[in-house]
């Protein structure tokens, strides 16, 4: 049947054929054929975009147009007769492809003995819980989601903060985006969907003191006004210097 629905468009032009669309793909929707990624079939596609982020040549974007539409079950079989075992199937489909994959199972920081044989605290080497993390990218029902306390940080932080996983990522879902250079729309519109679904339990905005990252909260409070939520929101400002320097409910 055919539907008007978003469905990934690859630019075979542009394709390298390195693969990466194809591994970050869950439901095999994608394959390298004779050295170009190509869709194997509408039905297998979701949509989502998940590929996307994993494209280095940025051959691949998302159109909207009429299209078969996402067969859930015709995924699985095609799965099994690639060989992919069902409960893997059914693992990657609820988390949006090995790119997605909750990886709290990751080391969070051990001890480790130095040259002299005296205990050391290692630091973390990551508390990443969900991918994609891109707000654009995260799908507004992804199951990480559901009732979480979800941190919202601007890109720059995650490089000046001193510690962003141990101190700020801890025990949280996150999405990254950049204020300024994005449209604030569809941001809104994200947030809108996630705050009225989602369960969301508590909202952390972390921004750089520098002005252009100041809008960012207020389009997370835009988001749960249009929703009609009240979810508590608290901002953390970071100086270029990777500091704290301030911590407040908006």
């Amino acid at each position: 049947m055919k539907v008007i629905r978003k469905i990934i468009e690859i630019d075979e032009g542009l394709c390298n054929g390195c693969g990466q669309c194809a591994d970050a793909c869950s439901e095999g929707a994608i394959r390298i054929i004779d050295g170009k990624a190509r869709l194997v079939a509408e039905k297998y596609c979701d949509g989502l975009g998940v590929c996307i982020g994993e494209c280095p040549a940025g051959a691949i974007k998302i159109l909207e147009r009429e299209a078969d539409e996402f067969d859930a079950e015709a995924v699985e079989d095609y799965l099994k007769m690639q060989g992919t075992s069902q409960e893997s199937s059914k693992t990657n489909m609820q988390t949006g492809g090995p790119s997605t994959l909750n990886r709290g199972s990751r080391s969070s920081g051990k001890d480790k003995e130095s040259e002299k044989g005296k205990v050391q605290t290692g630091p973390a080497s990551s508390y990443l819980t969900n991918w994609p993390v891109q707000i654009r990218l995260v799908p507004a029902a992804a199951p990480f989601l559901k009732d979480a306390h979800l941190l919202v940080a601007a890109d720059c932080t995650t490089l000046a903060a001193e510690d962003f996983h141990r101190d700020f990522l801890k025990g949280k879902a996150v999405m990254i985006g950049c204020p300024k250079f994005d449209d604030p729309a569809p941001y809104i519109n994200k947030f809108t969907d996630i705050f009225k679904h989602d369960g969301i339990r508590k909202v952390t905005a972390l921004v750089m003191e520098v002005p252009c990252c100041q809008g960012l909260p207020m389009i997370i409070k835009k988001g749960m006004e249009l929703a009609g939520k009240d979810i508590p929101l608290i901002q953390i400002v970071i100086s270029t210097k990777g500091k704290v320097i301030s911590r407040k409910k908006v």
